[in-house]
């Protein structure tokens, strides 16, 4: 390690700068750190006694980041994400004046978890009480991961596509949503009526600021999404684009589930489920492997905007089941799969990790320090 001299982050001049510190904010940083240390205490360090303090502190970082110390909810919730809330109506059927909440509108009975209007379709399904069915949903209803450290129910986040009021993908999305609720998941419905635009402006925006609350409350995404020009719509696209790629340093999907399920107006196509599998590896969401892809949906649904009985809807209850499981096991280790080598890397050399703005002030800096004593 050599030394030059420099200043700190606060003006004040300094005998010396760590160079062997890879980082320039970084050596920045452990050197006003031990200044402050030593006006606090009356201590004048010379270069050798900051150089020791330099070397302790990289130490630290290199052990914290090699232990994976400070490496938690990488792919969860904080407990504060996971409290998040909107009093009155955010579980509730219908959304409040600012068109946020009404988690709960897939529900006929907000008090009864996977109720809906018509047949009662999905209830039967699960317990087949009758025996009519010769199958029926008990064992994953009653399924725990072995030795597991989550006993809540699994928190899921319900995403669809359009905005009609007769949507097929809103349908569906309800269907899925109730099915999961009688299994035993907590379940919230985004309405994405009254989302704008994706625009850096409008950050503040009420139905942004939901979106992005309940993604990082959730353990899991459903993602419903009808076929439009051979491709996702653009009111579940917009739903995605609001969701930041990072916030910081980490993306605030990753480590949340995903299931993928399509509509269609005509035949069965796959072209939007193979679009939302995607979506989600770039989101670094581990996506459940079944998938369904309803052709013909106008055909699908009865009056009550419930699914008729067919091979359509038996596909659908293999989805949800699979899933419900997938995300049982999946959440146990979120936080252990989305744990990188790159960043731990990063944390031993910098201290933290570093935003996408702050890595490219730092090229530019090196740039410039290359560019002067060239």
């Amino acid at each position: 390690m050599r030394f030059d001299t420099g200043k700190c982050l606060s003006g004040c001049t300094s005998p010396a700068r760590f160079v062997g510190v890879k980082s320039a904010l970084a050596q920045r940083v452990v050197f006003e750190q031990s200044m402050c240390f030593g006006k606090r205490y009356g201590i004048a360090f010379g270069a050798m006694g900051m150089a020791v303090i330099a070397t302790k502190q990289r130490r630290r970082l290199i052990s914290a980041a090699a232990s994976g110390e400070n490496r938690q909810h990488l792919g969860s919730s904080s407990p504060e994400e996971s409290l998040y809330t909107i009093p009155n109506h955010g579980y509730a059927l219908e959304c409040g004046p600012d068109g946020t909440g009404g988690w709960l509108a897939h529900r006929n009975d907000v008090s009864k978890p996977g109720s809906g209007p018509g047949s009662d379709w999905t209830t039967h399904v699960v317990s087949d009480t009758d025996g009519t069915l010769g199958a029926n949903l008990l064992a994953a209803q009653a399924f725990k991961v072995p030795s597991a450290q989550y006993a809540h129910p699994p928190r899921i986040l319900v995403l669809y596509g359009s905005l009609r009021p007769s949507s097929f993908s809103r349908k569906l999305a309800y269907e899925c949503a109730r099915l999961l609720e009688l299994l035993g998941a907590d379940v919230r419905t985004f309405h994405p009526a009254s989302l704008p635009v994706r625009d850096p402006a409008l950050e503040s925006h009420p139905k942004v600021q939901e979106l992005r609350s309940l993604s990082m409350w959730s353990e899991g995404h459903v993602w419903v999404c009808p076929e439009m020009h051979g491709c996702v719509t653009g009111a579940f696209k917009n739903q995605i684009d609001w969701l930041p790629l990072n916030t910081g340093s980490v993306r605030p999907t990753q480590g949340r589930t995903c299931v993928v399920l399509q509509v269609n107006g005509g035949s069965q196509s796959f072209n939007v489920v193979n679009e939302l599998r995607r979506l989600s590896r770039w989101m670094r969401m581990p996506c459940c492997t079944n998938q369904s892809s309803v052709a013909k949906a106008w055909q699908e649904f009865d009056d009550d905007d419930r699914m008729k009985p067919s091979s359509f809807r038996d596909r659908v209850v293999d989805v949800i089941e699979e899933y419900y499981k997938f995300t049982l096991i999946m959440r146990e280790h979120a936080d252990f799969l989305v744990d990188r080598f790159s960043e731990r890397k990063e944390i031993a050399e910098k201290g933290r990790l570093y935003t996408q703005t702050e890595k490219e002030q730092e090229r530019l800096l090196a740039l410039g320090e290359k560019t002067k004593n060239a």
